[in-house]
């Protein structure tokens, strides 16, 4: 026969495992340093306007 398990307490300990996974996911995605933050933030703005330089005026061809 199999081993008896509680179910309530597998339940909690997946529930707790859950839990720990998103805290860690939380404390990658925001627990970084103002400066690294503001890095970012200059970096996507320089990128974004890369490619607003390199998009085209006008969307319909003149060429009638």
């Amino acid at each position: 026969m199999g081993d008896i398990v509680n179910l309530r307490r597998v339940r909690k300990a997946r529930d707790k495992r859950a839990k720990d996974d998103q805290a860690q996911q939380n404390r990658i995605a925001h627990g970084r340093l103002k400066s690294e933050r503001e890095i970012s933030a200059a970096k996507a703005r320089i990128e974004t306007a890369r490619l607003d330089a390199h998009r085209r005026e006008s969307e319909t061809d003149d060429r009638a």
